[in-house]
């Protein structure tokens, strides 16, 4: 898998996930956004390698192999201009659909008049 096969939206998910809960296992946010263990991993990593994500021990459990990943600012800076793409992209998706259900509802109206006249 590729990064360009790993969506915006995926990238941006995973992100918002570990800011949130930086002691996520691998296996919930897996199941969180519906992607295989292997798959996260390899975007774990990837991020890792970029210097999107950090790995600090937990503070919270004894158990010594336990990591929290942590986003520095290069992280932080991913997320804010994947944040600002998906912004975008549903204030897009926003307006298609807006404009789709005014033209629906229009041909709706003209349907109706036309069979009010005709009866």
């Amino acid at each position: 898998m590729t990064r360009s096969q790993i969506s915006e939206n995926t990238r941006f998910q995973l992100l918002r996930m570990l800011r949130e809960n930086p002691e996520i296992s691998q296996r919930d946010l897996a199941k969180a956004i519906s992607m295989s263990v292997e798959s996260i991993n390899y975007v774990s990593n990837a991020f890792l390698h970029k210097g999107i994500v950090k790995c600090v021990n937990s503070e919270t459990t004894r158990d010594k192999r336990q990591y929290a990943q942590v986003l520095p600012r290069t992280g932080m800076a991913e997320r804010a201009k994947l944040t600002g793409s998906f912004l975008a992209r549903k204030v897009a998706e926003y307006e298609a659909l807006r404009e789709e259900i005014e033209l629906i509802m229009l041909g709706s109206q003209s349907y109706r008049k036309r069979a009010y006249c005709s009866a």
